[in-house]
């Protein structure tokens, strides 16, 4: 069965509230959607969150690329069994416009693409993204398990609604917490303090810094928020000082995370050479898809280092479906961030809702492809630009 059409979709989805932190704010989400559709009409959606303080990549951008990709040459083939359908996947190679150092800068797109042929061919074999996973993943990190738990997020919202958001997540029994610090004019002792009383003494309490931090003032930021029993510091500094990560590791003894400094294996080779972190932060979307995030994985593993999955803020519930089905495949996940749908879009855009429940707690999919289905009511009046590609 061949693929016989591409329509990518930008859209700007409108979130509840603000989300905000150290590197950007946002009252709506752009997203790529991408649809495929195989010869027989079976179709199947894909999603990338395109993040220019990131990966550098930009919704228009990522457009681009897509009309500059030579996708016939790239796609003709015709898949008969999951082997096929990962071979036709590694074989796109989007146009990228731009010097590429850390091959990074075409991710977003290549994982929508990818979502939406994976998800098309799941539903015409019949079986689950998580399938591709027992396959393809090495056998040393997989651990297939029918319910995972996310842990929550307390953004930059200000006293009134972090204790809102802290105290519900004691209430409604998360493990773990993630804490938004480094955002100008806060102070963020005083505020941890405050988010972990409301919190209790037991849940597991990091915080991401998302890059706003210099390597001159970061162990000074850290050190005052230590007797909060932090587990993990994210991505302190900017990715331009990567290189004093090793440094702040020597003087900070709490494990250090890369997210925006991890974005591809370029990056992570780079940053196992450096001694520079302890954990990686995992993002379908950021780092290029389902497969490159299983490489990634696997060669964090082999290397000592940890991983959590994390996720976009504002992705729906296709992104955050591929989330779930990688989740529930893959082992020693540190944390697990994702399926805030509900608490976070103001509409959803498919028929299913897959919020994580109680606890975070959250069961594996297993219906065909990603198990969702997109609402072209809700999805039709968000399109701000869509593109269509035929094959044949």
């Amino acid at each position: 069965m061949r693929i016989v059409e591409f329509c990518v979709h930008l859209v700007k989805l409108p979130l509840k509230r603000e989300i905000k932190h150290a590197s950007h704010s946002r009252h709506h989400s752009a997203n790529l959607l991408v649809r495929c559709r195989l010869a027989d009409g079976t179709e199947g959606w894909g999603e990338g969150v395109p993040r220019p303080y990131v990966t550098g990549e930009t919704p228009e951008g990522a457009l681009d690329q897509m009309k500059s990709t030579p996708l016939i040459a790239q796609f003709d083939r015709d898949c008969r069994d999951w082997d096929d359908v990962v071979a036709v996947c590694e074989r796109f190679e989007p146009a990228v416009h731009e010097d590429d150092p850390r091959k990074c800068r075409s991710n977003s797109l290549r994982c929508a693409v990818e979502l939406s042929v994976l998800d098309a061919y799941g539903r015409l074999f019949g079986e689950p993204v998580a399938a591709v996973a027992r396959r393809y993943a090495p056998a040393d990190l997989l651990d297939p398990k029918p319910m995972v738990r996310y842990s929550g997020a307390v953004m930059a919202e200000g006293d009134v609604a972090e204790r809102i958001s802290a105290l519900k997540m004691r209430v409604y029994g998360f493990r773990e917490c993630k804490v938004k610090v480094g955002v100008a004019g806060a102070d963020d002792r005083k505020r941890l303090a405050r988010i972990r009383r409301w919190i209790g003494p037991r849940m597991d309490l990091r915080i991401d810094a998302n890059e706003s931090w210099d390597e001159a003032e970061a162990a000074d930021r850290i050190e005052p928020l230590l007797p909060y029993g932090i587990s993990a510091v994210e991505q302190p500094l900017a990715h331009e000082q990567l290189a004093a990560m090793p440094e702040l590791r020597r003087r900070v003894p709490v494990p250090m995370m890369l997210d925006e400094s991890l974005t591809s294996m370029v990056d992570a080779q780079t940053a196992v050479r450096l001694g520079a972190c302890d954990l990686f932060n995992i993002r379908l979307s950021k780092c290029g898809g389902f497969l490159a995030s299983l490489r990634l994985a696997a060669f964090a593993r082999g290397a000592g280092i940890g991983y959590q999955l994390g996720c976009h803020p504002g992705e729906s519930a296709i992104l955050s479906a591929a989330g779930r089905h990688w989740a529930c495949s893959v082992r020693d996940i540190r944390y697990l961030e994702g399926s805030y749908d509900r608490h976070v879009l103001r509409e959803l855009l498919t028929r299913e809702d897959i919020t994580f429940g109680y606890g975070g707690r959250a069961p594996a999919i297993s219906e065909p492809g990603l198990g969702v289905t997109v609402r072209p009511e809700v999805l039709d009046p968000l399109v701000a630009t869509k593109q269509t590609y035929r094959l044949g």
